[in-house]
């Protein structure tokens, strides 16, 4: 079935990839070798100074900062007691069994 739609005739060729398919290869897969470079390894810029990249790296921090959305008092008094109950249940849930385990060795092995 398959040779009979390659060798229809029609001009048209089987995409052999889902990229294909989709139309984002312009150009067939490279069939030896790796081909030529990216485009972005081609036109990438000298190293820039470590400082300058700090200063950059800062500036991003703070730009991202600014989108965050900070919750409310309320929230905030809501979420801290939500984690302290929960991580109060479970040193509870810790120690009890710590016990029931330790009541059961000395049950078992005697003092």
């Amino acid at each position: 079935m398959t040779e009979e739609r390659e060798a229809s005739g029609d001009g048209r060729e089987r995409p052999r990839t889902a990229a294909d398919r989709r139309g984002r290869r312009s150009s067939p897969a490279p069939t030896e070798g790796k081909g030529r470079a990216t485009a972005v390894r081609d036109a990438r810029p000298a190293k820039v100074s470590l400082p300058s990249r700090l200063a950059r790296f800062l500036r991003e921090v703070v730009a991202e900062l600014r989108k965050v959305i900070w919750p409310s008092r309320k929230q905030l008094v809501t979420y801290t007691i939500v984690v302290l109950v929960f991580v109060s249940f479970m040193v509870a849930l810790v120690a009890g069994l710590d016990f029931v385990f330790s009541q059961g060795v000395l049950f078992l092995f005697g003092t």
